[in-house]
């Protein structure tokens, strides 16, 4: 192994994948009803969703770079070179934790690389950008070209999801008042996306659930790289039946597809809220 790859939970990988590739993970914390719970919460989808869904009031918190110190120095200390894959910057300032943090590592580990890299975005759209890295390690890449091609790349990561409730991402500060209210009464439903800034913006607004999520295959249809086998990722929010019909129209246009699905994890499932159905792929930069 020429260098160690570590990411947040935010990436959303399966433990499967990450044990098989020697990935460690960071843990963000998170409080429902006041009570903290992080990596050793036993996430059931179902049941976190279904308390969201019952007004349980769940928050979150930013990473601190002492925490980062602790873990990025656990495989500098070994001899190893590190690349740690991050949430977007544009959505939490765990990455500017994470980046003082290294400054102060870098110093103390000169004959060590430690590379950052801005996934710019979350879920599965942090996730794949690992899976590239584990890819680029295997074919002999360095961290350094690893990381630069990360860098690179990211600006193809497509990401387009649906919500099936606005008010989560109105009480984030995502939507306008008037925006989440017109859009519950009417049954109006956002298809967003994370731009270049790793924000999330709306881009369109569909009438009903189903039209949304054929929307979402078409965005894929129009944008994804036409490289055969390509590995996308479906993230849901306790809509299992939903990504099941996105996978299906989703075939219907392309086939040889590797599609990895997940449960939202709890954090970043928080933000987006119960219902949320998330597609990410590699496209089109201007979609971004």
């Amino acid at each position: 192994m020429s260098f160690t790859i570590l990411t947040d939970t935010s990436a959303n990988l399966p433990k499967a994948y990450l044990r098989r590739h020697n990935i460690r993970t960071i843990p963000y914390t998170f409080m429902i009803d006041g009570r903290e719970l992080g990596e050793d919460f036993s996430f059931e989808g179902g049941r976190f969703y279904g308390d969201m869904r019952r007004g349980k009031i769940v928050t979150t918190s930013q990473i601190p770079p002492q925490r980062y110190m602790d873990f990025f120095r656990s495989e500098l200390a070994l001899g190893r070179d590190v690349l740690f894959v991050s949430m977007s910057s544009g959505i939490s300032g765990s990455y500017n934790s994470a980046c003082i943090a290294a400054e102060e590592l870098r110093a103390e580990f000169p004959d060590r690389k430690l590379r950052l890299v801005d996934a710019l975005g979350a879920s599965l759209g942090e996730g794949l950008l690992v899976v590239w890295a584990v890819r680029d390690r295997k074919n002999g890449l360095s961290v350094d070209e690893t990381a630069d091609r990360l860098l690179e790349r990211r600006y193809g990561m497509c990401q387009v999801f649906t919500v099936d409730d606005l008010r989560y991402l109105k009480r984030g500060g995502r939507l306008s008042n008037l925006a989440a209210a017109v859009g519950t009464v009417l049954q109006i439903k956002p298809l967003l996306k994370g731009d270049n800034e790793g924000k999330i913006v709306c881009f369109d607004k569909l009438r009903g659930r189903r039209r949304a999520i054929e929307a979402m295959a078409e965005k894929f249809n129009a944008c994804a790289l036409p490289q055969a086998g390509q590995t996308i990722g479906i993230a849901h929010a306790d809509c299992e039946e939903d990504m099941n019909y996105l996978i299906s129209l989703l075939r219907r246009v392309r086939e040889g597809l590797d599609i990895m699905t997940v449960c939202y994890e709890p954090v970043t499932g928080s933000h987006v809220g119960p219902g949320t159905l998330a597609l990410f792929f590699e496209g089109s930069k201007a979609f971004r």
